[in-house]
């Protein structure tokens, strides 16, 4: 299969570029890096048209901010290149991962599965549960349900990318909690277990989405996130 890697990396986060230098060293595959929109250089005309609010049900009960518009907009153009180069399959990886000892054999369980439909997740952590589909040298890929959260790696087919892409051109909740939703976006997940990837963030300085929350703020959360993971749950059992 013609597959490549695309590593989505923001270009002023300069202290990332060893890790990204290390990715591509350990990944089997030709690659190439995708340059992350910047959130600093978004403008509200482009935020307008990408981005509106209470666009799907469940309704996301948050605004998003504008570092995670530009997250989303950076994964639409991983998919996009995917399409564009006219490749069977692409892996996308986020710049704060790092590979394990178990890479090697969750990409060969991967790829032994993978058609131009398929959208595998490698997870950072191995807490989903769901349908096996199968067991292979103590690597599990699952039907995950509900899908869990985080696009740190993954492997995309074509049909996939194009279907994510038609699928999002609006959007109203961040990037892994659209990818949840199959009813909506036509393209079913599986999650390989263990998946081979750790997410390193903290060692690389700190995520770059994420910000400082005042009290009120962190209360509401609290408080509104376990309601809509339970909708998101419901609504993933009822789809199935």
């Amino acid at each position: 299969m013609n597959i490549k890697a695309f590593i989505i990396h923001l270009a002023r986060a300069e202290d990332r570029l060893p890790q990204v230098e290390r990715l591509i060293a350990g990944l089997p595959v030709r690659t190439e890096i995708v340059s992350a929109v910047d959130g600093r250089m978004l403008d509200q005309a482009t935020i307008a048209q990408v981005y509106r609010r209470r666009l799907h049900r469940p309704v996301y009960p948050f605004a998003l901010s504008v570092d995670e518009i530009a997250c989303f907009l950076s994964h639409r153009k991983a998919w996009q290149a995917i399409v564009d180069q006219n490749l069977d399959a692409g892996l996308v990886f986020e710049d704060d991962v790092a590979l394990t000892s178990d890479f090697p054999n969750a990409l060969a369980a991967a790829l032994s599965v993978l058609d131009k439909d398929s959208f595998i997740r490698l997870p950072f952590r191995d807490r989903e549960s769901g349908l096996e589909v199968l067991t292979r040298n103590g690597t599990r890929i699952i039907v995950p349900c509900p899908v869990g959260l985080g696009m740190v790696a993954q492997i995309i087919g074509r049909n996939a990318a194009r279907k994510l892409l038609d699928a999002t051109q609006s959007f109203d909740r961040p990037v892994d909690t659209t990818a949840q939703m199959f009813w909506v976006t036509g393209v079913k997940p599986l999650s390989v277990l263990p998946g081979g990837v750790t997410e390193i963030s903290r060692e690389l300085g700190g995520s770059t989405i994420q910000k400082r929350r005042s009290l009120p703020d962190k209360l509401k959360r609290e408080i509104l996130r376990p309601l809509y993971r339970w909708k998101i749950k419901s609504r993933s059992l009822s789809a199935d």
